[in-house]
């Protein structure tokens, strides 16, 4: 049995019915400009800016761009803009809405787009009705993705300053305990210079052995070297600990010089690289493409249509023939 909708069928159909087609073809036409005109369809304007990440640093395995890409799709940016400018009033969401929040989230998502390029960059886009605010809109999104990056460094840093604050009045103290240690040894017992002094108490005792003592203090040469039998070893230590402390004091110091130039620098993290612009041409709607698919969506109704008629009335033919 032959494919009532063959080609060839389609092909007789069309035939048949071409003025009807073109009749209706040239209707769709003119009704698709109505409907796109501007008094139909409010033409609408894209803002674009292309920008890269700057000065952050991955926290996991995701790339810069794609981090990037959560600071600007955060609710504090989102919601910063849409107070900036009041968008609610703009897109025409009451308050009293059942779905107020949902409903605007809604709106913004489809006018804001966000996405990475090929080229490891950001794409912001923005399409409204009026070109300035798209453009400012998109300016105020890199704003407030800049702010949001810097308030949440800034929370960081400032936790490395007091840690590091905390280190260092503990370091501080340990330097002074093991100074009084050290200064108690060598007002008590005479001990300062364990290598020197040793050289001293030795020559001491040689010329008193030797009978040469003249002018030699027996009894403080005795005094000193029990000083040095008790405590070399722990003077000994203390300096050796006083040098260690002095070094680990002084790299705690720089992290800590690092972390309040952190606080105090104005480093930018987003690179701009297409600033956005006010739009000079409508993105929205493309009259063509509505021309089109308001000709094409005809065509292809008004074919069915008459092909199942065409169809239905053979039929009742065949019938009426038995």
């Amino acid at each position: 049995m032959d494919n009532f909708f063959n080609n060839t069928k389609l092909l007789q159909i069309i035939v048949k019915w071409k003025w009807h087609l073109i009749i209706l073809s040239v209707v769709a036409a003119l009704v698709s400009l109505v409907v796109s005109s501007p008094l139909m369809m409010k033409p609408r304007f894209k803002s674009v800016a292309l920008v890269y990440p700057s000065n952050v640093m991955p926290y996991s395995d995701e790339s810069e761009t794609e981090q990037m890409l959560q600071w600007i799709n955060s609710i504090e940016v989102r919601d910063s803009v849409i107070k900036k400018f009041d968008l609610a009033k703009h897109y025409g969401i009451s308050p009293d809405e059942k779905y107020f929040a949902s409903t605007l989230e809604y709106t913004y998502t489809k006018n804001v787009k966000i996405s990475k390029t090929q080229f490891e960059s950001v794409e912001v886009s923005v399409t409204d009705i009026d070109p300035v605010l798209a453009k400012e809109m998109v300016s105020a999104i890199l704003f407030y993705t800049d702010q949001k990056i810097r308030a949440t460094h800034m929370i960081k840093y400032k936790e490395v300053v007091v840690a590091m604050e905390k280190l260092l009045s503990t370091k501080r103290a340990e330097i002074d305990s093991v100074k009084n240690q050290y200064r108690e040894i060598t007002s008590i017992y005479g001990v300062y210079d364990v290598g020197g002094q040793s050289q001293e108490i030795t020559r001491g005792e040689l010329r008193t052995v030797d009978g040469g003592g003249g002018g030699i203090n027996t009894k403080d040469v005795q005094k000193l070297k029990q000083g040095m039998m008790e405590k070399s070893g722990d003077l000994l230590y203390l300096t050796s600990r006083i040098s260690t402390l002095a070094n680990e004091y002084s790299e705690i110091m720089r992290k800590y010089d690092v972390a309040r130039f952190d606080i105090e620098k104005q480093f930018t993290f987003v690179n701009i690289v297409t600033p956005p612009q006010v739009a000079d041409k409508k993105s929205y709607p493309k009259r063509l493409f509505v021309l089109f698919y308001f000709v094409a969506g005809t065509l292809l109704f008004s074919v069915l249509t008459i092909s199942f008629l065409e169809r239905r009335r053979s039929s009742g033919a065949g019938t009426n023939i038995g």
